[in-house]
């Protein structure tokens, strides 16, 4: 058999020889190289900021960094009031929203609180503007005045629907924060964020305890930022031990051998330590995405190792010793093994043209695991298989038996196994225009997450927590003041109330509207804009030089009063109709107020448009990814035909996948637009096992492409069975994730890839019995026995 032997087997089964030779000299080389790289885990941080998914050239980012530069930050902590008597405005829960407000002011970076309680009720007495606390001191108020004050909150624009429900079941204390730039110091910014949600979080319970009667639930910015960081730490404390145990198991199951899958395992440990170890000297940040690497590396590290150790096997039950043996599984793996783990790096680093840095940071960090893997497989791997005992070889697994008879029914039958394909493929294809895309950033995370059900309480009970800020310039110093601005910002806030989906809208014309009535003897009739411009600039300084420090206006003007914030809450819409509410409200300043034209903008409407910028970005090197992975396997595989047939087996499940899910989920978020080329990637890895055999059998053993198939089932189906099945089983882990976009990955992934060993099995040997015509050697025959090797 040897004379069939290439250049590269020669060359392989050398190197094999020498590095069995040297077992010892190259596992502790091995172990210092990985010391050195795993040193680098000490420099990794975690970067929680919902920023980090944008860009800086991102232009919704770049246009929230403005508005948040002209106005105040927009990093808060919305604290939801909800008493077990569904009235807020008793003296008890009042007292305590009063402490909670209090409360406020004394976590670290707090800019401003604001809640029914400190509300800026303005009166007017004589030729003076009295602002004060609409609840100055809740316990010591009469109920004459506790119920003239409730009449106030519930009537005023910017507290209804906002800080309080209409009808007095909730209310909300709302503080903003300055917190440390994650740009600069992520670490510091990280202790911020960690600190504030663990000092909000003591103060929740401290009131509640307090007061037994009322419940307290936390949302916000801040929140959310700890959520991406506590769904992280979360899924790296239950979902790389789960995927331990379930490997472990797998291989237990698959080679019946203690050392072989210790030996897995090392190769595992190594391959994660490594590349996250080289992520913290390249200065990579961990995310809620980028910390899934540790379960996507491990899932791909044993794939890598089961091909070797299954293959050595299969040589010792042929007679050949454990030397021997791991040599020749070298020989006939190291060619599949190398292409397998190129095509996935490269797939994986197709995720650098992502414009979301996350995903890139994944994309990168995998990369440099997979590729750690096969080094690894190759060189540490079967040195420790000659040193590790193993009492007798595993028997053949009955399911070889089973494989070979399937190998039976698909060459039977190819022709038929062809039309169904075509078929189911056409069928399933055809739904995935029912997939849509949307991206509402509360639903990343799972419901278990705190903040996800302390959210979902807040929309259902008080208020949205998505907001669409417009910075409305007039063009020169004070024109806020300008009664035909003020007319304009009024029909502005007309027409966003009248929107379906919005539930409340801050605009600075309701405060001169309160001005104007307040001094006019509080007369509901005068509850207008005024028409005098430098009455309406008297009225606002006024009240600026009326308002204690920390609850100025300089959260709706900016330094010169040449321009407003306007801000609209919604309930928390779908991206699509998002998207549509900013494109509605474009088309009001083209027909209304052209020289107002602006665009909106907030945390929401920038993950709105995420997905949509992520498949443009993502085009170019889906296609790119495409390119090298199909260049390569020409090359590797030396057939043209061959390699152009193996497009179809490799992309056909990436269509299937999303098809499938549009079935049956038809909801993707923005992790489908990532997940293609990391697909393509990993499922090229079939393909690439049974085509090598495939190629082996037809150049080595002159079968025709019937008996090819036969030699490429027997002698790898078992492998990739189950390599596919622990592929399924880690990226299946993945999905358990509690953040959302993860998981999504995870179960499209795993999705792909079971529909990939479907295609690889039903769909590939027909067509290679099918087109593979070219001619071979008359003593072959399709009928000869097929051995492993």
């Amino acid at each position: 058999m040897t004379a069939n032997w290439t250049r590269s087997d020669h060359a392989v089964v050398a190197y094999a020889q020498g590095l069995l030779r040297w077992r010892w000299p190259v596992i502790i080389a091995m172990l210092m190289l990985v010391a050195a790289a795993g040193y680098g885990t000490q420099h990794l941080s975690f970067n929680n900021n919902y920023r980090v998914f944008f860009s800086e050239d991102n232009p919704q980012r770049q246009a929230f960094d403005r508005i948040q530069d002209t106005y105040t930050r927009n990093d808060t902590l919305f604290i939801t009031v909800a008493p077990d008597n569904e009235n807020v405005f008793d003296r008890e829960t009042l007292t305590a929203v009063a402490e909670l407000t209090d409360a406020g002011w004394q976590l670290p970076f707090a800019l401003r609180v604001d809640s029914i309680t400190n509300f800026q009720h303005t009166r007017a007495e004589l030729d003076d503007l009295i602002v004060a606390d609409l609840f100055a001191d809740p316990a010591g108020m009469s109920d004459a005045e506790i119920a003239a004050a409730r009449e106030v909150a519930l009537a005023e624009p910017v507290l209804r629907d906002r800080l309080v429900a209409p009808d007095g079941r909730t209310t909300a204390v709302f503080v903003s924060f300055q917190l440390p730039d994650p740009e600069e110091d992520a670490a510091q910014a990280q202790a911020a964020v960690t600190e504030l949600a663990s000092l909000a979080r003591g103060l929740i319970s401290d009131y509640e305890a307090k007061y037994p009667g009322i419940d307290l639930r936390m949302t916000g910015s801040v929140a959310m930022n700890n959520a991406f960081f506590e769904a992280a730490i979360n899924d790296l404390r239950t979902l790389v031990p789960l995927m331990y145990l379930g490997i472990i198991i797998a291989m237990l199951l698959l080679v019946r051998c203690i050392s072989s899958t210790l030996a897995t395992v090392i190769v595992i440990a190594v391959s994660i330590v490594t590349g996250m170890g080289l992520a913290g000297w390249l200065g990579i940040k961990l995310t809620s995405p980028s910390a899934s690497a540790p379960t996507v590396i491990m899932t791909l590290a044993v794939a890598d190792a089961i091909h070797v150790i299954v293959s050595m096997f299969n040589a010792m039950r042929r007679g050949m010793n454990k030397q021997q043996a791991i040599v020749e599984s070298l020989r006939i793996n190291m060619q599949p093994v190398f292409l397998t783990s190129a095509t996935t790096a490269i797939g994986f680093l197709t995720m650098n043209f992502s414009d979301v840095p996350p995903f890139r940071d994944l994309g990168n960090i995998a990369a440099m695991g997979v590729m750690a893997a096969f080094v690894f497989s190759v060189v540490l791997l079967p040195p420790m298989l000659s040193l590790l005992p193993c009492r007798k070889t595993p028997a053949e697994h009955a399911t070889t038996v089973w494989i070979d008879r399937f190998a039976d029914f698909v060459v039977e039958r190819s022709n038929a196994l062809l039309v169904v394909m075509a078929l189911a493929s056409l069928t399933v294809l055809a739904f995935i225009p029912a997939n849509e895309l949307d991206d509402e950033f509360v639903k990343y995370f799972g419901e278990e997450i705190e903040f996800r059900r302390d959210t979902d309480f807040t929309l259902e009970n008080l208020t949205g927590i998505s907001q669409v800020h417009y910075s409305l310039a007039t063009g020169e110093s004070n024109g806020v003041s300008d009664p035909q601005f003020l007319l304009k910002l009024d029909g502005f806030a007309d027409w966003y109330r009248a929107q379906p989906g919005v539930v409340h809208v801050n605009t600075l014309s309701d405060t001169f509207r309160r001005l104007n009535r307040v001094l006019h003897g509080d007369d509901p009739a005068w509850y207008r804009l005024p028409d005098n411009r430098e009455l309406a600039a008297q009225y606002l300084l006024l009240y600026e030089l009326s308002l204690p420090f920390g609850l100025d206006l300089n959260n709706q003007l900016n330094i010169d009063k040449s321009a407003t914030q306007f801000i609209a809450t919604t309930e928390n819409l779908s991206s699509v109709k998002l998207r549509a509410l900013i494109a509605d409200s474009e088309q009001w300043f083209a027909d209304n107020a052209p020289e107002l034209a602006t665009t909106g903008i907030g945390i929401s409407v920038m993950f709105a448009h995420i997905s949509e910028r992520n498949i443009r970005s993502m085009l170019g090197g889906a296609i790119l990814g495409l390119v090298l992975i199909s260049g390569l396997l020409l090359i590797a595989l030396r057939s043209v035909r061959i390699g152009l047939l193996s497009l179809l087996p490799n992309l056909l499940p990436i269509g299937l996948a999303f098809g499938a899910w549009g079935i049956f989920v038809g909801q993707v978020n923005v992790a489908a637009s990532v997940v293609s080329g990391m697909i393509l990637g990993i499922i090229v890895d079939d393909t690439v096992h049974f085509l090598s055999k495939y190629l082996r059998a037809r150049r080595e053993r002159n079968l025709d492409p019937s008996g090819a198939v036969r030699y490429a089932f027997h002698t790898v189906g078992l492998a990739l069975t189950v390599t596919t099945l622990i592929l399924i089983a880690g990226f299946g882990v993945l999905s358990l994730s509690e953040f959302v976009i993860n998981g999504t990955m995870g179960a499209l992934t795993a999705i792909g890839i079971g529909i990939a060993l479907i295609v690889d099995f039903l769909l590939l040997p027909p067509l290679l019995i099918k087109l593979d015509r070219r001619r071979t050697p008359k003593s072959e025959s399709s009928e000869e026995p097929v051995y492993a090797s």
